[in-house]
């Protein structure tokens, strides 16, 4: 009972601290995203209302991390009997997913602009609320960033990893508004282009932060194992308990923040049934104070070939 109450307390505490950092993160959003389409609006900047709108799949994506982290915090039940934590990992996708079709968009519509000046279009030139915007967002965006980065490493939340990194990639936005806009105000004329030239190159930055963040949540999705080296090393400390003969059969996957092991063990065939549940309880231990008290495993106990 003791044991089963910490768990409780600690998953209250990771879901807490989750649920505080992205509630604030997405107060920040909507007082940006509001701020940044006024600022676009009335600074004549194409590329601040485009920013703006990257603020709003921030704030989308806060609430997709609050739902999915909450239903994952919660315990095994007759449906889920493995918990709820790939839940977590669906936010890490959803994140992900977004964070691709926000960088295809920007992409999309900066090249549009590439085109009209190529063609002899000129861009307006941006007022400077839209500059004052931008740097306020960099600003911003990036201490929300280093929190939510912190607090997802901390917790070992990869949805709220990813969450952090759409913080930056606003942030990276911003910058390509600041250098666009700044480039505008301060030059004109055709160099107005340096706004959608820069958006795009930090478009494909988000890209790839998006699938280096989507490639591990699909494994975990599709039950892939840990890999080598982690099993590895979870062989050799249920090698190293008193008692065991052999590791086998083992195979692991990810649920969210957790792992999940299951193993075969050879023990001598002459031992009881209560000294073989022992060396179970000993291999768990070790397991868990290496890889988190939540880890999941179940041990299949067999005799050694010499047993009678």
């Amino acid at each position: 009972m003791i044991f089963d109450r910490d768990i409780t307390m600690r998953k209250n505490s990771r879901e807490k601290q989750i649920a505080n950092v992205t509630i604030c993160g997405a107060g920040v959003n909507l007082l940006l995203t509001i701020a940044k389409m006024a600022a676009g609006v009335w600074g004549h900047s194409a590329a601040m209302v485009a920013d703006a709108v990257h603020s709003l799949s921030d704030l989308i994506s806060d609430f997709v991390v609050l739902v999915m982290v909450h239903i994952a915090g919660q315990d095994t039940d007759k449906n889920h009997d493995y918990g709820h934590g790939k839940f977590e990992t669906l936010a890490t996708v959803a994140v992900a997913l977004l964070l691709l079709v926000v960088g295809g968009r920007l992409i999309a519509h900066g090249i549009e602009q590439i085109r009209y000046v190529a063609q002899g279009g000129t861009l307006a030139r941006p007022g400077m609320i839209a500059l004052w915007a931008a740097l306020v967002s960099i600003i911003t965006k990036e201490i929300l960033y280093q929190w939510t980065a912190h607090v997802g490493r901390q917790v070992n939340s990869q949805a709220v990893i990813a969450n952090a990194w759409h913080h930056r990639s606003d942030a990276l936005s911003s910058i390509g508004a600041l250098i666009g806009i700044g480039g505008a105000i301060l030059l004109g004329g055709k160099w107005t282009v340096l706004d959608p030239i820069v958006g795009c190159v930090i478009s494909v930055v988000i890209i790839a932060v998006a699938v280096k963040m989507l490639l591990p949540a699909l494994s975990e999705l599709t039950e892939a194992s840990l890999s080598d080296e982690v099993e590895q090393h979870i062989t050799q400390l249920a090698t190293a308990v008193s008692g065991v003969e052999d590791v086998h059969n083992l195979k692991t996957r990810r649920s969210g923040p957790n792992i999940i092991i299951d193993l075969h063990i050879v023990v001598n065939g002459e031992k009881t049934v209560r000294e073989a549940h022992d060396i179970t309880i000993d291999i768990e231990n070790a397991l868990r104070n290496e890889f988190g008290e939540e880890t999941q495993i179940s041990i299949h106990v067999e005799p050694d070939k010499n047993a009678k």
